[in-house]
């Protein structure tokens, strides 16, 4: 060997180690696709060994493509946390065994002798527990039950929780899970905060981009059982032949996962794609155009779920065009789509700008009328308050109204008005409010979460919807903490009854740590941080204030366009005071809700303050509980709410080292970034308020840096999502 050879491979050899590592992930990375799905190994050894021990075995009994998948995902879950591959045993061992199965498929099972427990749980639950040789049993009714209880046995490792005197019995509450995408045909995504649609379809039905796979696998870990492809603002040509074999191509890869797909439909498709004069619902030629299409749909999709509809509003198509109620134009979909087991879910999203009434009452008084009229395979989809999903609205007055008519719970979980992707906002506590909100129809205890779960008047039919977050970003979500709320809506979708702060936690040590020093601070963030979004933003019943189009930033001097679409619409502001009078003095709106709930809110002295300026106009030196004047109070959440911005700031920073480097980062920055903007929207607000007021910022809180015309300004004129 030459010299210079000899140097080269010196070189080589000083070089290796270098190169090697270089080649190894840093293990300070995380760009959060995994969402709450984390196997990384367990570093408590101790706990890993006991694990170890009482999972010596696995035997899974059955098969089928969920039975297959339930195994794919234990053998992820268990290599990854415990750092050793499993095998499946064709028996139960002598040893310590994990055992699953049905009573059908498991002899084992059977003879535990649990069939009357799991028929009570329903097709989707499951039991986790111990047999009488101490074995742990996941045991369910059918396959997608033991899915089900798998994620759920994973989600028990992954937290760190005792195996021990397992006694776990879990079902459902409401039957159809589902989550809306707003995604358009062109791969844009209507209130998109994460990128753009994540279905591909100029690559289906060909290619099915694994992405596709950890969607379902994801849904699946929470229970979501149904999608909507397509946004409620459709297009007919998703009801085409090319694009529906590529639907049956999702719903290929759904399926094992006890996923359905649904399509929004546009009521005016029969004209759009199948040459017909009319859509009207009445009309027989009509008629057959829609049971041929829901034919062919479930001829390519067997066990397709049905339509939603969003019709009559904002412009969309309906039967109204043609002089005909809701009622007919869903019942018309619904006979289609009833010989095959399919639904429609009708939104009851509806206001005209031609309509003078209060825009909060048009859908409780369009609606109300009709209740009884729609077949036994609709649902009435409605928001989870009157207006529009914002930061903070009283429950819808439908929930109780329509005894005789299945709701389905609407709730957002992209923020359209919580600061896209780019706040931490955790809407969980946004969830629960509404869910155990009081409708008192049938007396106290009549909960909203009793109206959508069937129990208050005896429903069979029963679901939640949840308008996604989910796009196209690495991970998922845009903001590292919005996955937090797409969890939250699977889990409380399966149970409304779960609380935000045990959701929080499960969220926490499944997504970023099992330290109790990382927990307790950051859950405590979350918990405050959506009413700290109202403080900041629309406080004591302010609403709609944001600016226009884009949703973004402040914009409470909007007064341009259609009444209903402007900010001074609903703040009223003036001389004498501010906020929607909606008592039986103003429009009446208090008188949609049953007696109780009307006379608390129609009563300025009893109404809760959060919706105060909700539902009256109230002069500006009328005195809250605080003590303080009116403005007062509004001043003081303004800057309360950017003061909380840095406390939650200071916790993040408190936790740094407990997590990569990467997503710490990541949230750092976001945070710098919700502090400057939630500073802009108290000083904008403020300014504006203070010119109808003609009172002075208290002393106690620092002027705005700059005059109200620099805010008026657009807080960013380019933004996603339009």
């Amino acid at each position: 060997m030459n010299v210079a050879n000899f140097k080269t491979c010196m070189l080589f050899l000083i070089l290796l180690p270098v190169l090697f590592f270089d080649l190894i992930p840093d293990a300070s990375a995380d760009d959060g696709y995994r969402l709450w799905l984390r196997y990384d190994k367990i570093q408590d050894e101790d706990l890993r060994q006991d694990y170890l021990h009482q999972l010596r075995q696995i035997h899974y009994a059955g098969s089928s493509a969920r039975i297959e998948k339930a195994k794919e995902e234990l053998q992820r879950g268990i290599s990854g946390l415990l750092a050793q591959k499993i095998t499946f045993s064709d028996e139960p061992g002598n040893g310590p065994t994990l055992i699953a199965g049905t009573p059908e498929s498991s002899p084992h099972i059977r003879s535990m002798e649990l069939q009357g427990e799991l028929r009570s749980l329903g097709e989707d639950g499951y039991l986790i527990t111990r047999d009488r040789q101490n074995n742990i049993a996941i045991a369910a009714s059918r396959d997608i039950g033991l899915l089900y209880g798998t994620f759920h046995f994973l989600r028990l490792l992954q937290s760190q929780q005792s195996l021990q005197d397992l006694d776990i019995k879990s079902a459902p509450q409401i039957q159809l899970r589902v989550l809306n995408h707003w995604f358009n045909l062109d791969g844009t995504a209507e209130r998109g905060y994460a990128g753009g649609a994540i279905w591909q379809w100029e690559q289906l039905p060909d290619y099915k981009d694994p992405l596709y796979t950890d969607y379902a696998r994801a849904n699946a870990s929470v229970g979501i059982n149904g999608t909507v492809l397509n946004n409620v603002n459709s297009d007919a040509l998703i009801l085409t032949e090319g694009y529906l074999e590529k639907v049956k191509a999702l719903a290929d890869v759904f399926r094992p996962y006890g996923i359905k797909v649904y399509l929004s439909a546009r009521f005016s498709a029969p004209i759009e794609i199948g040459n017909l004069s009319t859509a009207d619902p009445r009309d027989p030629e009509v008629r057959r155009w829609w049971e041929k299409k829901a034919n062919e749909i479930y001829s390519r999709i067997p066990d397709f779920g049905g339509f939603l509809v969003k019709a009559n509003s904002e412009g969309q198509p309906g039967p109204q065009d043609y002089n005909r109620s809701h009622a007919e134009g869903a019942n018309m979909l619904a006979k289609a789509l009833s010989p095959h087991g399919g639904v429609v879910m009708w939104r009851a999203f509806v206001y005209s700008n031609e309509e003078p009434e209060d825009r909060v009452k048009q859908a409780y008084n369009e609606f109300t009328p009709l209740d009884g009229e729609f077949r036994d395979n609709v649902l009435v989809q409605v928001k989870n308050g009157p207006l529009d999903f914002q930061p903070r609205e009283p429950f819808h007055p439908l929930f109780g109204a329509m005894p005789e008519t299945p709701l389905m719970m609407e709730f957002q979980i992209t923020q359209e008005y919580l600061g896209f992707a780019t706040h931490l906002t955790y809407q969980a506590p946004l969830y629960e409010e509404v869910l155990d909100a009081d409708t008192y129809a049938k007396g106290e205890g009549s909960y909203v979460r009793k109206v959508i779960d069937g129990s208050l008047d005896d429903k069979q039919l029963t679901g939640m919807a949840g308008v996604a977050n989910i796009g196209t970003d690495r991970n998922w979500t845009g903001h590292p903490f919005a996955q937090a709320n797409w969890y939250a809506y699977g889990r409380l979708a399966w149970n409304p009854e779960l609380g935000s702060e045990r959701i929080a936690e499960e969220w926490i040590s499944m997504t970023f740590s099992n330290k109790e020093a990382f927990i307790e601070p950051v859950k405590e963030m979350m918990l405050a941080s959506r009413e700290i979004a109202v403080d900041y933003r629309t406080p004591l019943g302010l609403h709609h204030i944001m600016g226009y189009g884009s949703h973004y930033g402040p914009g409470p001097w909007v007064d341009e366009g259609r009444a209903d679409w402007t900010s001074v619409y609903y703040h009223r502001a003036d001389s004498s005071g501010i906020g929607f009078d909606r008592s039986t003095s103003g429009s009446n709106a208090v008188s949609q809700y049953h007696p109780p709930v009307k006379q608390q809110f129609n009563d300025i002295e009893k109404v809760p303050e959060k919706y105060l300026l909700w539902f009256h106009h109230v002069e500006w030196d009328y005195e809250l509980d605080s003590g303080r004047t009116l403005w007062e109070g509004l001043v003081h959440h303004y800057y309360s709410g950017v003061d909380s911005i840095r406390r939650m700031q200071d916790t993040w920073e408190s936790v740094e080292g407990y997590i990569d480097e990467q997503r710490y980062t990541h949230v750092a920055r976001l945070l710098e970034i919700q502090e400057k903007e939630a500073a802009f929207w108290r000083d904008a607000c403020v300014l504006y308020f203070q010119q109808f007021s003609g009172r002075p910022i208290p002393d106690a809180y620092p002027e705005p840096d700059h005059p109200l015309e620099y805010y008026q300004d657009p807080l960013n004129k380019y933004v996603p999502g339009l």
